[in-house]
């Protein structure tokens, strides 16, 4: 299995992350990837995805973007081109908008939009963060036209919006929230989609589980979601695995 965005770089793993990417070896996650946030994380995280040679992804996140955004923009560019013979180097993002925190709203959408231009013209799949923002982020979608699409991070909208955003050729990442019985429209979602639509993920150390004790989210978490999505589409965890697998494989070119 493959968890497919996992923030392990972030200081709630630096005590444990030996034992933290030992668990998930052992429930049979072999690898993850790891989102980028700010140009402030993107050492650490390049350190600690090459330290445990896991696949990771460049971008700003719409929580971190700084004041100087032009200059943050043009660091990413740089970080990008130097990245780019790593076979490691799989997407652009985390990157997208967050009306929960809309304080920067314009310097967010200005942001996204040059991470859309970017990732077109590397030609990678973009890792989307989208909260109460889905008539947004589809219209620039569709004005931007990726060819290598990319994923909807922690999707728990209705089948339709799901539809929208699988027509542009997106992937929907599928986390903790499937645990909650009260996540309706996002169960209902995976029961009636099909299982090239999906793929899996934690968002380590964040979106913990409501029946796990632990406060700290971690990738070993995702074989929870595993099941619970077998359930919902009435197969068996085996099939499902393999399935998700391959359209990890398939987005990020792995």
């Amino acid at each position: 299995m493959l968890d497919t965005h996992a923030h392990i770089d972030f200081p709630e793993f630096d005590a444990d992350r030996d034992q933290v990417v030992e668990r998930m070896q052992q429930v049979g996650i072999t690898n993850l990837i790891i989102p980028g946030v700010s140009p402030a994380h993107w050492a650490k995280q390049l350190a600690v995805a090459a330290q445990y040679q896991h696949y990771f992804a460049l971008g700003i996140h719409p929580w971190f973007i700084p004041k100087e955004c032009k200059k943050a923009l043009t660091d990413l560019r740089e970080q990008v081109e130097l990245a780019k013979g790593n076979h490691r180097f799989v997407a652009i993002g985390e990157c997208g908008l967050d009306k929960r925190h809309s304080e920067n709203w314009d310097r967010q959408v200005a942001v996204f939009e040059s991470q859309l231009i970017l990732a077109k013209e590397v030609n990678l799949p973009v890792i989307v963060h989208s909260v109460k923002a889905h008539t947004e982020i589809i219209a620039l979608l569709k004005r931007h036209n990726l060819s290598r699409g990319g994923v909807i991070h922690a999707f728990s909208g209705s089948p339709e919006t799901a539809q929208e955003y699988l027509k542009l050729g997106f992937k929907l990442g599928i986390g903790g929230l499937i645990m909650n019985p009260n996540a309706k429209k996002l169960l209902k979602t995976i029961a009636e989609l099909p299982l090239n639509s999906f793929l899996l993920e934690t968002d380590s150390p964040s979106m913990t589980p409501i029946n796990v004790a632990e406060t700290r989210n971690q990738p070993a978490n995702a074989v929870l979601f595993l099941d619970k999505m077998a359930t919902l589409q009435k197969k068996s965890s085996v099939l499902i695995s393999e399935h998700l697998v391959l359209n990890a494989v398939q987005l990020f070119n792995l």
